[in-house]
């Protein structure tokens, strides 16, 4: 007997249920996986640092480098290691001084005090190339001194270079060659280093060309020991990227191959690095050579406070909340800080509402302004803040004004009596002694220390003040003879 199904039966009918089941079972599991999978990714995402993608340079005409900055190359330094280092250059300097022989028989029985001889000593260090036109930073402690400067670039070629200007206040100096078309490091921010951050040193330490080394931001905001009491402003990048004797003048740039800093010095024991060195940070460096280029010296801001950090002690007499700011120990008679209203014993807390760490970060503040600036100070004062509006004051010091250790200010040097020993050697009666050379006409007309002044325009001069008085009632130029620092006659002029 036959029979049509037209219905599965019951049994069948419930597998195929159970198979119909089973199959949207792993399918809303397989969903939920690659839900939960993405979610996951997306947190995960979210949660990492934003990667610094990859860098692509032109090196040729048709040729290109990329370099991968992504976190699983991290750190990747080729990038900023090898567009860097063509614009670090070998600075070669020479001083030539006098000194005299012992003098022989000859010498005694007709009067002479032994034959002139000039010693050449030779020095180098590193500098960067800022501007395609060959404008290059350095230090002043490079250069300081030198009556020949070369500079040797990457590709050996070698060039006379000129002096522009120096500060040591921040140990910086600016000098050019005549070259077109060079490579540059293009400025970074170190406002924005972070401690912590890879950078890189590249200089000539121990006369190795185009070294590099890597370290990391260990502080900022540094200062460094010193006891020569000159006025300085320090307010270094501290790494411990290896820096040695010959990288002085070099650049410190961070891992996109921007300049952040110039390295300037070392902490050591042994005279070679010991761990730590110290850039001066390149937001003052270019406010340096902007001056420099524009004027060949510096037009700088003067607060005229003497600062001191916040002690606990301090803080508890003050009843202050925190250790935030910095102690005023002195305001100088006179000064910017005086005429604002700030006084002894005052905290200093802020300049144009930017937070005051230490006594580094108030000079690196101040160091950004021009006199005549205006800002405005706060400052704590018997538990409660003070706003001051403060107008800067700037430390150009005119012809004819003393300094605090008794010279005369003359064109960017200084000048003093001659003393009794120097008028004895020399064998002269009276004479006017340049005891420093700065950025200047005196320095252009090639002058060195211990030339002493004994006319000027054809008028005796016995002291500083003579020659101040004779160059004012000059009109046009003025014509100045004198002995060198061995006793050769020697003239020298310039035009006012």
């Amino acid at each position: 007997m036959a029979y049509n199904l037209i219905f599965p039966p019951p049994g069948l009918k419930e597998m195929s249920k159970y198979k119909i089941v089973m199959k949207k079972g792993l399918l809303i599991v397989a969903l939920a996986a690659v839900a939960g999978g993405l979610t996951a990714w997306i947190v995960a995402k979210s949660a990492m640092p934003e990667t610094a993608g990859s860098i692509t340079q032109v090196v040729g005409d048709s040729q290109y480098r990329t370099v991968n900055l992504s976190l699983d190359n991290y750190p990747d330094f080729t990038y900023a290691a090898e567009s860097a280092i063509d614009a670090v250059v070998y600075v070669k300097v020479v001083s030539r001084e006098m000194s005299r022989q012992a003098p022989s028989i000859f010498d005694f029985f007709f009067g002479y005090g032994g034959t002139p001889q000039e010693r050449e000593r030779v020095g180098s260090g590193s500098g960067v190339i800022i501007r395609q036109d060959g404008y290059i930073v350095t230090n002043n402690h490079v250069i300081e001194g030198a009556t020949d400067i070369e500079v040797t670039l990457t590709n050996n070629k070698t060039f006379k270079a000129e002096l522009i200007g120096a500060d040591p206040a921040t140990d910086v100096a600016l000098i050019k060659v005549d070259a077109q078309g060079l490579p540059v490091i293009p400025f970074g921010d170190s406002d924005k280093l972070r401690l912590g951050e890879w950078v890189l040193a590249i200089g000539s330490p121990y006369n190795l060309r185009s070294t590099v080394t890597a370290g990391i931001v260990s502080a900022k905001g540094r200062s460094i020991p010193d006891n020569s009491r000159e006025f300085k402003i320090e307010s270094f990048i501290q790494t411990d990227a290896a820096v040695n004797p010959g990288n002085s003048g070099g650049a410190l740039v961070d891992k996109a191959g921007n300049l952040v800093g110039i390295n300037t010095a070392i902490v050591s024991q042994t005279g070679a690095y010991a761990g730590y060195s110290f850039a001066v940070p390149v937001n003052i460096v270019k406010r340096i050579v902007d001056d420099l280029m524009d004027f060949g010296s510096v037009r700088r801001a003067v607060l005229g406070v003497v600062m001191s950090p916040i002690t606990q002690e301090i803080a508890d007499k003050l009843k202050l909340s925190s250790l935030n700011g910095v102690y005023i120990v002195e305001v100088s008679p006179g000064s910017a800080a005086e005429q604002a209203g700030v006084k002894k014993e005052d905290v200093l807390v802020k300049i144009d509402s930017v937070q005051v760490t230490n006594a580094s970060s108030v000079q690196e503040m101040v160091s950004g302004f021009y006199p005549g600036d205006k800002a405005t100070l706060t400052v704590i004062r018997g538990g409660k803040e003070k706003e001051l509006e403060v107008t800067f004051k700037g430390t150009a010091q005119e012809n004819g004004t003393v300094t605090e250790d008794g010279s005369v200010a003359f064109y960017g040097s200084a000048i003093k009596e001659a003393s009794k020993e120097t008028k004895e050697r020399l064998g002269i009666k009276s004479g006017v002694e340049i005891v420093s050379v700065g950025p200047g006409k005196i320095m252009d007309a090639g002058v060195t220390e211990g030339f002493v002044i004994l006319y000027v325009n054809d008028q005796l001069v016995s002291k500083p003040q003579d020659v101040i008085n004779i160059i004012k009632k000059s009109k046009r130029a003025v014509f100045i003879e004198g002995l060198t620092s061995y006793g050769k006659v020697s003239y020298f002029g310039f035009g006012i």
